[in-house]
């Protein structure tokens, strides 16, 4: 249905990807993954011909229909939701019935009629009221009146509304870059069961460990260090699987192929050696003696030829490559013992009561993951609970020696017309050196630090933020979707920095396999109750 031979593309003398060839049938799920950077994204641009590549050709299918999920959405200025979620197969059915009216009165119009039927059955057959109630309704934008403009919307809301016009399509062949961002929970177990029902071929960007295992059959890694693909059979777990073993396979041969390396230099400096000592001990008289000496010392050129030959061979195994991955080391005062009351609190807006009645104590070391559906009010509570916005009823306590840091979702916390450098060093005494170091952890490398915040992609944001709050020292984070954009490397340090982070963390997230390794707790909002659970196995099933 979809395939790509020996696509490549580059930026300047940049290397993007090199040498692509795949292809993608029906009833393939394909989990495409790999760093931030390492050409994801460009790859869908060039399946999808919003760019074109230096070098190569991508072949799809006359029948296909395909439906793609960019990650940075854009709509109209004036664009209305009913706009966005017009579909044109509406108009074409509108026609096919005109024309079946006109045809019953004058036969002439069959070369018409059959035309928009053509065309109907092209974009996939008449559109299914049901398929639309169902997607909207998951998704949550069932609610939303049509005529609200989409410049209104949420972020979370707009993503969301890209994926439904996506997906009411009616696609056979899906493309989606990062479509699990700002799903909720049920919303996540939704879409994975409307892929697993999905008959035609996907493949899915995503940086979520338990979605790809639940959706994909098959994974395409994109190596950011050779440009090129390796293929997997199965989920994102038998990838790691099968990629560990392959790495300790490497190692493994590298280490037999050095020591065989360093066995064939011993050998020719003692074969060497030998033919010296046998040409000093030696004096003109004894001419055989010296025949023997220079038999020897061939045979060692012989032998530096041949480890010559071994060391350009192409099947030598080169040293396996370390990946350079962020480093995060959370390092802060100890807090109180008490590090949050919240007492008989109610959060939301106006006279509007999201969540009522919130009676918790937060202490020093716990990990709490806060879920719920989206507009539940789970961004209110952090927002009450640092101070942007006050209760609607109760009290919010802080203890003694807390200092709080927060990584806002909307990442609307950076000055977009500061740059990392300069955010870095507003949050901490340091100079140019010192914070060009510290950002390298971060993977903000190169002429990045100077680039202003608002030119900088939304992993590499989350990046920054995260550096900010590693250097305030806040031993209180307070944490709004911090993992949206960071790759599955990213992830697993950050959750790592956490587990061993000695504060305290309260986190609104999705990703299940985050929530699993992280929370010692987990808060639910469930209608306008805050629900606790101790055992966090008990929400995630």
């Amino acid at each position: 249905m979809l395939s790509a031979s020996s696509l490549t593309k580059s930026y300047a003398d940049q290397v993007i990807v090199r040498d692509l060839s795949f292809q993608i049938s029906p009833g393939e799920r394909v989990g495409l993954i790999g760093l931030n950077g390492s050409g994801k994204t460009t790859l869908l641009r060039l399946l999808t011909r919003a760019e074109q590549p230096d070098r190569g050709s991508v072949f799809v299918d006359p029948n296909a229909r395909p439906g793609y999920l960019p990650q940075g959405l854009e709509f109209a200025p004036d664009a209305t939701l009913a706009d966005v979620l017009h579909d044109e197969r509406t108009d074409v059915a509108l026609e096919v019935e005109r024309l079946a009216e006109a045809l019953a009165l004058d036969p002439g119009q069959l070369p018409a009629y059959q035309r928009a039927l053509d065309r109907l059955e092209a974009l996939g057959g008449y559109p299914d009221a049901a398929v639309r109630a169902e997607v909207l309704a998951n998704l949550g934008l069932d609610g939303v009146p049509l005529e609200t403009r989409v410049t209104t919307l949420s972020g979370g809301q707009k993503t969301r509304l890209g994926l439904a016009r996506v997906l009411l399509t009616e696609p056979n062949l899906l493309l989606l870059d990062e479509p699990t961002n700002h799903l909720d929970l049920p919303m996540l177990n939704w879409l994975e069961d409307w892929l697993n029902r999905f008959r035609g071929a996907a493949l899915i960007v995503s940086h979520d460990r338990v979605f790809l295992d639940r959706t994909i059959n098959r994974v395409l890694y994109l190596d950011p260090q050779t440009h090129g693909l390796r293929e997997y059979v199965g989920n994102y777990t038998a990838y790691l699987e099968q990629s560990l073993l392959e790495r300790e396979k490497q190692w493994q041969t590298y280490a037999d192929q050095q020591a065989e390396i360093r066995r064939m230099r011993q050998d020719i400096a003692r074969t060497m050696e030998q033919a010296n000592s046998v040409e000093r001990s030696t004096t003109p008289r004894q001419p055989n003696v010296r025949r023997l000496a220079k038999k020897v010392a061939n045979k060692a050129k012989s032998r530096e030829k041949k480890l010559e030959r071994y060391l350009a061979a192409d099947e030598r195994v080169e040293k396996p490559r370390q990946s350079w991955q962020m480093k995060v080391e959370f390092d802060s005062e100890i807090s109180g013992r008490d590090v949050l009351r919240l007492e008989s609190v109610s959060v939301g807006y106006g006279e509007r009561v999201l969540v009522r009645d919130i009676n918790q104590i937060i202490r020093r070391g716990e990990r709490i993951a806060l879920i719920g559906e989206n507009g539940a009010g789970k961004s209110t509570l952090v927002k009450t609970i640092i101070g942007q916005l006050a209760p609607l009823a109760g009290e919010v306590r802080l203890g003694a020696s807390v200092k709080v840091g927060y990584f806002a979702q909307e990442q609307d916390v950076l000055d977009p017309a500061s740059t990392p450098l300069k955010t870095l060093q507003a949050a901490a005494l340091m100079n140019d050196t010192e914070a060009r170091s510290f950002l390298h952890y971060f993977l903000v490398t190169g002429d990045q630090p100077l680039q202003l915040n608002q030119s900088l992609s939304y992993g590499e944001r989350a990046r920054l933020m995260l550096a900010q709050l590693v250097a305030q020292g806040c031993n209180f984070l307070l944490l709004d979707e911090p993992i949206n954009h960071l790759d599955i490397p990213a992830r697993t340090q950050f959750e790592q920095a956490l587990t061993q982070f000695e504060g305290t963390a309260l986190a609104v997230v999705h990703d299940r396999y985050f929530i699993q390794g992280f929370a010692t707790r987990v808060w639910v909002v469930e209608g306008d109750e805050l629900v606790e659970y101790l055992d966090p196995a008990e929400v995630l099933g």
